[in-house]
């Protein structure tokens, strides 16, 4: 995830089974990355870092952008893990790819609903950017909660996740409210709640936050790919590679080349 400490406070790195995630998607990645021209890759939007550590011990120089500074600040704790090939991290707005990398990559992934924090303008900027440090035929992966879904149904929520309190006992609750705002826009209320069944209270409040989300659908993500030089190969409904459905999906998952 990224934004501008949006999520800092909520313990972003505690709240995800990292192991059973990266074992689950890694398939995937690797199928699809293993067909760039070259085993570099830009995280964008990498958070704590975890898939940019993935990558690097795969064997692919790995550098990972996000603006959020909490993150990267916990990112960086993973700097150098797989040497030479990083991972790195940098500290800096999509918009300036130029700026903060150097040289061409083979490859790029953008993952765990980062795109909805882009307005339409950001992401052209960010995909002309991209373009400017992707070598031609490179991968592209882009993840996206699917909001085709969410808007269709009148979805208000994603599914609960618990995990171990990492300062004590009981669990932490993240739960994640949505409310649409208009045919383009939701509002996203991502809260963690410590759960301690026999005591008073049993729930307590950890953080709570309140982001506007551009609700990206299949055909305007696919239109802003293809105006920004790229072509769609494929697209998925989770990150195992499984078949794009609208009303169902959970996730809207884009697989682009970068063109000539």
């Amino acid at each position: 995830m990224t934004g501008r400490d949006d999520y800092g406070r909520l313990g972003y790195r505690d709240l995800i089974a990292w192991n059973e995630r990266l074992e689950r998607e890694r398939p995937f990645l690797e199928r699809e990355l293993g067909k760039a021209p070259a085993e570099s890759l830009l995280d964008l939007g990498c958070g704590t870092g975890e898939h940019a550590l993935l990558f690097a011990a795969l064997g692919y120089d790995t550098i990972g952008v996000d603006r959020s500074e909490e993150m990267i600040e916990k990112a960086r704790q993973y700097e150098g893990r797989h040497p030479p090939h990083g991972p790195r991290f940098v500290h800096g707005d999509f918009a300036a790819l130029s700026e903060l990398v150097s040289g061409r990559l083979g490859g790029a992934i953008c993952l765990g609903n980062v795109l909805p924090h882009l307005e339409d303008e950001a992401f052209t900027r960010l995909l002309e950017a991209l373009s400017g440090r992707l070598l031609p035929q490179a991968r592209f992966v882009l993840q996206a909660v699917n909001y085709e879904r969410i808007l269709g149904a009148g979805v208000r929520h994603l599914p609960l996740k618990f995990r171990p309190d990492p300062d004590g006992e009981g669990e932490i609750v993240f739960l994640r409210l949505m409310k649409p705002l208009d045919e383009r826009h939701v509002s996203f209320h991502p809260t963690t709640l410590r759960f301690q069944p026999g005591r008073e209270p049993p729930l307590e409040l950890k953080a709570t936050k309140e982001v506007r989300l551009r609700a990206w659908t299949r055909p305007q993500v696919e239109r802003w790919l293809e105006a920004g030089g790229f072509r769609v190969e494929a697209t998925y409904g989770d990150m195992t590679g499984g078949p794009y459905q609208p009303e169902s999906s959970s996730d809207l998952v884009v697989v682009a080349e970068r063109l000539a």
